[in-house]
């Protein structure tokens, strides 16, 4: 095997074992979330990363597939028809596919911000237009029960073990496939549209339509996404057709990196993670978000993809260790700073929205009290003495980092 194909060998191998070692539902509902997202932002990718083109409003896309995955399934189900569970995604892709032609026939005409701002109408149009067309949007949501359709090879998918192995099929399909589009003479050429599109048209090639074929792979895994999260879920509704939906995709694509392809694949780790596990802690995880991703696009726009290929001459030059200590020194009173202006944040949230009687709280599993002053003190002083002691060990490590690059 080659050595570039070892690490998503080993991923795929993490699939197979992951949900016997995190054994809880609710932690492989988490896993399935995350491999949908992952579907989802990759197919996004397809967009931005490869093609060059932003769109506010590739989220559609995964909510026709939801809806249609819905329709298919009750209308099987209804009249009998053996059609096995695993095979209604692929007509969930179908049918989005064929709503990216469409949409994807006019609005792939244009670029730049042009083209960002006909996705931003039409999925402001389709949003509304969900409340209007009740055939298919039944008024805003739909369900179905996944467990009446045909067994495949005796799985009725009653368990959520099942039901994650399903999704966890087609997202090694979908990476494979996605990965593949990237290796095409099609792929190729949406990567020099992407960077200059009038030479792509002066060696013969359509950039137009080059954008239209990007568009519509990218609706149908997009629509394959919300397929297998209509059968995760059993339901779809309206939401996934708003403009929030899509601006998150874009977080995610940003935070894990679109310049390179297994980027979408971080931010998706990371992001539904930060959704799930740390919404269980605080009900200011969207703030954190917030942050992180500003902290991103202004410090690291490349993305965590793109931090990792960074460090990947030093790796190979076998200078890991003039950077590590140096890391070490920034990192560790960074983590401090953050702690302690988590903790304020925190803190000042908790006065601000207490009840009386209930003065105490939990901060990072310690138990503090916000009206006396030491918490006060303490978080202070790791915020600032954390911030001040990494300012002044950034030089050293830019020192080092020039010296391991340069050497």
């Amino acid at each position: 095997m080659p050595v570039q194909l070892w690490p998503w060998a080993i991923a795929v191998m993490a699939l197979l074992v992951l949900p016997h070692v995190l054994t809880a539902n609710s932690t492989i509902t988490i896993l399935n979330q995350m491999a949908i997202t992952v579907i989802f932002a990759l197919s996004y990718n397809m967009l931005l990363g490869q093609a060059g083109m932003l769109s506010f409003g590739h989220a559609i896309y995964l909510g026709f597939g939801g809806f249609a995955c819905l329709h298919a399934m009750n209308y099987f189900q209804a009249g009998g028809w053996p059609v096995p569970l695993p095979v209604l995604p692929l007509f969930a892709g179908l049918f989005s596919l064929g709503m990216a032609i469409v949409i994807g026939a006019f609005s792939t005409r244009r670029t730049g911000t042009v083209f960002a701002m006909i996705s931003l109408g039409v999925v402001e149009l389709v949003a509304s237009f969900s409340i209007v067309f009740y055939l298919f949007f039944r008024g805003g949501g739909t369900g179905g029960d996944r467990t009446f359709s045909e067994p495949f090879f005796g799985v009725e998918f009653t368990r959520q073990i099942e039901v994650y192995y399903l999704i966890a099929a087609w997202l090694i399909l979908s990476v494979a496939a996605m990965y593949a589009f990237t290796r095409t003479p099609l792929g190729r050429m949406a990567n020099a549209v992407r960077d200059n599109a009038e030479r792509a048209e002066f060696v013969g090639y359509s950039a137009r339509w080059i954008r239209f074929y990007s568009f519509c792979a990218a609706g149908f895994f997009a629509g394959v996404a919300g397929g297998l999260s209509a059968l995760n879920y059993e339901i779809a509704t309206a939401e996934s057709l708003t403009v929030e939906a899509s601006g998150t995709i874009i977080m995610i694509a940003f935070l894990g990196g679109v310049g390179v392809f297994f980027g979408p694949i971080l931010g998706a780790i990371l992001f539904t993670l930060l959704q799930t596990v740390l919404s269980m802690h605080t009900d200011l995880w969207q703030l954190y978000v917030g942050i992180l991703f500003l902290a991103a696009v202004m410090f690291f726009p490349s993305g965590l993809a793109g931090l990792l290929m960074l460090h990947l001459p030093v790796l190979n030059a076998g200078r890991v260790r003039q950077v590590a200590w140096p890391y070490v020194a920034v990192i560790v009173p960074g983590l401090v700073a953050v702690v302690g202006f988590a903790a304020l944040i925190e803190m000042v949230f908790h006065l601000r929205s207490t009840i009386a009687g209930t003065d105490g709280m939990v901060v990072f599993w310690i138990a503090v009290q916000p009206l006396n002053w030491l918490p006060w003190i303490v978080a202070g002083a790791c915020a600032l003495g954390g911030f001040w002691v990494c300012r002044r060990n950034a030089p050293a490590l830019a020192a080092a980092w020039h010296k391991a690059t340069d050497a």
